[in-house]
């Protein structure tokens, strides 16, 4: 018998949105591990708000919101807002009930600056790691190094020469100034973007285009491939092993044991092979021999550990891949390197939760 396509919506549910999520949704443990991060950071949130007035959308549910942008790969918040107005499965995750009025997109342009200052999403990491700690799936000997391109949100118009003879900086965005630049010779020395004055125009090697961007750099642990830090820097030529020897010596304060490093061509060099070995660390990094000498010579290829370092490191492309596909960070979406520096660890950070859930899905 065909059934009635009569419209009869019910006014009332019986049914909780605890109910129609699935047990089994994945989405699940990660909402557990977020809200004992977010309960550890409760006291830092309180010194973030003021004690009188009206209260705020709880910071809570903003980064809740920010998981779900990063990882759904929604490529705006208003698009985001969108979702969760008519998403069960959002509005369950962020803690939000069926009659709740969502809120303005540009509560998050508001907020984003006190979030910013009280560098929450560095706590947020933090406690991400703890918490991986606490169950026992990071490793404190050995880590690898690396570093990727972040495409800045600016253009290479924006890229105007600047004028140190007034105080206006580069030429108004926007405005042009009927010059050809075809065939001009642009340097970060000499010229700006008027778009994001902090991005500076890189290339990642010969024959590649360049592009205004910044260097987003990574510390992972081999065992699990789990980010244990990271930095968000400006794009130089030495900027990714000067990252990477700040990272470890961090690294090596925190453990007390013998280090290995693992890492690419790009990090074979005297100076950060010999800056690592003056720091008690055994350098890994691939060996570079291409009309050159390599830094690293057969008391350290040898062994063992030099081949599982060179298979191991190979996890960090992961990191990257799924940190510009799903969390959209190929080009980002803010200017500026402390805004674009706070979303690049936020991301992170996500990467971390989801690489733990697997792992304890996996021992199960």
């Amino acid at each position: 018998m065909r059934g009635d396509d009569s419209d009869d919506t019910q006014m009332w549910s019986y049914v909780s949105q605890e109910q129609r999520i699935p047990a089994d949704h994945p989405l699940r443990p990660i909402r557990r591990m977020v809200d004992e991060v977010l309960d550890r950071l409760s006291p830092r949130f309180d010194k973030l708000y003021s004690k009188v007035g009206r209260p705020s959308i709880p910071p809570e549910r903003l980064l809740r919101a920010l998981l779900l942008q990063v990882l759904y790969t929604i490529r705006s918040e208003r698009m985001l807002m969108e979702q969760l107005d008519y998403n069960m499965l959002f509005r369950w995750f962020v803690g939000l009930n069926m009659d709740d009025p969502i809120w303005d997109p540009t509560v998050f342009t508001k907020n984003r600056q006190r979030l910013l200052e009280g560098k929450i999403a560095q706590a947020f990491f933090k406690e991400v790691l703890a918490l991986a700690g606490e169950k026992g799936l990071t490793s404190d000997e050995h880590f690898t190094v690396d570093g990727t391109l972040i495409e800045a949100w600016a253009g290479n118009k924006s890229y105007r020469r600047r004028h140190p003879e007034s105080d206006k900086g580069p030429d108004e965005p926007g405005v042009g100034s009927g010059e050809d630049f075809h065939g001009e010779k642009r340097t970060n020395a000499t010229h700006q973007s008027t778009t994001d004055p902090q991005a500076k125009l890189y290339r990642k090697g010969p024959g590649k285009e360049a592009k205004l961007c910044y260097l987003g750099h990574v510390l992972m642990e081999n065992r699990n491939g789990l980010v244990v830090d990271a930095r968000l820097t400006q794009a130089t030529g030495t900027a990714e092993r000067d990252a990477a020897e700040e990272m470890v010596r961090a690294a090596k304060r925190r453990h007390r044991g013998r280090l290995t490093v693992g890492g690419d061509k790009g990090f074979d060099t005297h100076a950060f092979v010999a800056a690592l070995r003056a720091m008690g660390l055994t350098p890994h990094v691939a060996q570079n021999e291409s009309h050159r000498r390599s830094a690293i010579d057969g008391r350290t290829t040898r062994h063992k550990g030099y081949e599982l370092s060179q298979w191991k490191r190979k996890l960090i492309e992961q990191v990257f891949g799924w940190m510009k596909t799903v969390a959209a960070l190929r080009k980002t979406r803010h200017r500026g390197a402390p805004r674009v520096g706070w979303m690049f660890i936020f991301c992170l950070a996500a990467f971390d939760l989801l690489r733990i859930r697997n792992l304890e899905a996996a021992r199960t």
